[in-house]
């Protein structure tokens, strides 16, 4: 009988602290392949925390965490090389056009793709066609954003980050987002989206998470025709982001 393999995004009673200020204060979470969980919470609750610890950058205290179980504080590199990550402010090349940049970021990541591949995902990302060998000098939040979302979304890994990822975005834009994103969950990805947007996590979540303080606190998987009680789930979002405020 063969061993079923870990989860790709594995953490289990993690402690991260900068001096007595513990930032993370006992959080567990796992993100299964073929599925996307949102991580909800205020200012201070740790989201950009634990994609920092992720992705190697925070060392952990305690705890354990792995990413396809390489446990990214001892081997950040193996780690983020199964990590594809789309940052809340993407940094990309002014003098270069959206192909360009696409085509320069995936070589970092020693991945080639040709033009086609590389247009069909900024179209799918929601750019026009008209700013695709465009530099990016002249581009809007959104359009940046468009962009790196393209790059994310060609990356052929087993684990997406997400950090406010439909920031920027029209609702539009976000839907079709959204549809983006889970035409990667079925391809096998597991997904952690950091977000304040609660109703796009909830109409493509699998799972939202609530983080106060450090921890999750509340966790419900969606199920059924409507998915999730958005208005229980509000209410929910506005006392954790009250007691992290206080």
């Amino acid at each position: 009988m063969s061993t079923p393999s870990p989860a790709p995004i594995l953490i289990d009673n993690l402690t991260v602290a900068y001096g007595e200020h513990r930032v993370l204060d006992g959080l567990s979470l796992t993100v299964e392949s073929h599925s996307i969980t949102a991580l909800l919470g205020g200012n201070g609750a740790g989201k950009s925390t634990t994609l920092s610890t992720l992705l190697g950058f925070t060392r952990a205290r305690s705890g354990r965490i792995a990413v396809c179980d390489v446990d990214p504080g001892t081997d950040p590199d193996a780690a983020r090389r199964h990590i594809a990550y789309l940052p809340e402010n993407v940094a990309l090349y002014e003098h270069l056009s959206a192909v360009e940049n696409a085509q320069y970021l995936l070589a970092l990541s020693d991945e080639r793709h040709g033009r086609d591949a590389i247009v069909e995902a900024l179209r799918a990302a929601g750019l026009q066609e008209r700013a695709w060998d465009q530099r990016l000098g002249g581009f809007s939040k959104g359009m940046r954003q468009k962009v790196a979302i393209a790059v994310a979304l060609l990356r052929a890994v087993p684990v997406l980050l997400l950090d406010e990822p439909t920031s920027g975005l029209d609702p539009r834009a976000t839907a079709d987002f959204n549809a983006l994103l889970s035409a990667v969950r079925e391809r096998g990805t597991a997904v952690l989206m950091v977000t304040h947007d609660l109703l796009s996590a909830a109409d493509v979540a699998d799972a939202i998470a609530f983080l106060e303080a450090g921890r999750v606190t509340h966790q419900v998987a969606a199920s059924g025709a409507e998915r999730f009680d958005v208005r229980a789930l509000h209410a929910r979002f506005q006392i954790g982001g009250a007691a992290v405020a206080a």
